[in-house]
């Protein structure tokens, strides 16, 4: 089993959010989240005074897959996420031991 974990542009959420439903995905976490990466902020100008925003807002989407899965779900996520811009995020998958699910107690990818 995996987490896979996206850190993407926060007005993408819903089209990525539909097209992980579309493959067949039942759940997912969502924070909004802030940071910067490459990009370290950006610019803005506010009543003719111009500040740095050093901590971008963004959107953290977190989803537990079975391993097979995950080519779906980045492959998803990537052509959906994608504006070809700076700041279109990341993605991260992180192996998990084990999940349970609370109500029934059931363990491990029954769990998902």
């Amino acid at each position: 089993m995996k987490l896979v974990e996206a850190i993407v542009k926060p007005f993408k959420l819903e089209e990525i959010k539909d097209a992980l439903l579309e493959i067949g995905i039942q759940g997912m976490t969502v924070s909004e989240v802030k940071g910067f990466g490459r990009q370290k902020g950006h610019k803005e100008t506010y009543r003719g005074q111009e500040y740095t925003i050093e901590f971008v807002p963004k959107v953290k989407i977190e989803v537990a897959v079975k391993d097979g899965q995950v080519p779906q779900v980045i492959e998803a996520i990537m052509t959906t996420a994608r504006t070809g811009s700076i700041g279109d995020g990341k993605i991260f998958v992180r192996d998990l031991s084990d999940v349970v699910r609370i109500r029934t107690g059931e363990t491990g990818e029954m769990a998902l």
